[in-house]
């Protein structure tokens, strides 16, 4: 396992003590379940947004309440190995609920950085990381670099 995954309190203090000495801290989260282009496309973006850059994934239950009964594709722990060996990315952890409201409501990160595939006002978590001082960025969505769109490719 990469030194990389951490758990929700080792973040948590890796982060306050990252905001104390002044860095500032960039919070994704995501199914991340087949890696594509568009993924890297937005770790690279988040990373260049600040200093640390934090990834929460969905577990696998999760992802099947969000994506259906036959996703995610990669198991949790391949998904996690496999961002945390992403250059751009400097800490990954798991979370079991649909949304990472109570992962963002602790972390109180400087930037929350989602996918264009997200309007900025369905942004989860904008309210927190906004009512903090933070701010929200939106990269934009690269066409055709979607895990639907992968698994649609393969089935025909």
């Amino acid at each position: 396992m990469s030194d990389k995954v951490k758990s929700l309190a080792e973040v948590s203090a890796i982060t306050a003590s990252a905001k104390t000495n002044g860095e500032i801290v960039v919070f994704t989260n995501g199914c991340f379940d087949l890696l594509h282009r568009g993924h890297v496309h937005l770790l690279r973006s988040a990373k260049a947004l600040g200093d640390i850059l934090i990834v929460a994934i969905n577990s696998d239950p999760s992802v099947k309440l969000i994506k259906g009964p036959n996703r995610p594709i990669l198991s949790e722990n391949d998904r996690l190995q496999l961002i945390a060996a992403m250059e751009m990315v400097n800490y990954v952890l798991l979370f079991d609920e649909p949304n990472p409201c109570s992962i963002i409501s602790i972390l109180r990160p400087n930037i929350l950085v989602k996918g264009g595939d997200w309007l900025d006002d369905q942004v989860v978590g904008a309210d927190i990381v906004r009512a903090s001082g933070g701010k929200v960025v939106v990269v934009p969505y690269l066409k055709g670099c979607s895990t639907t769109e992968i698994i649609a490719k393969i089935r025909s």
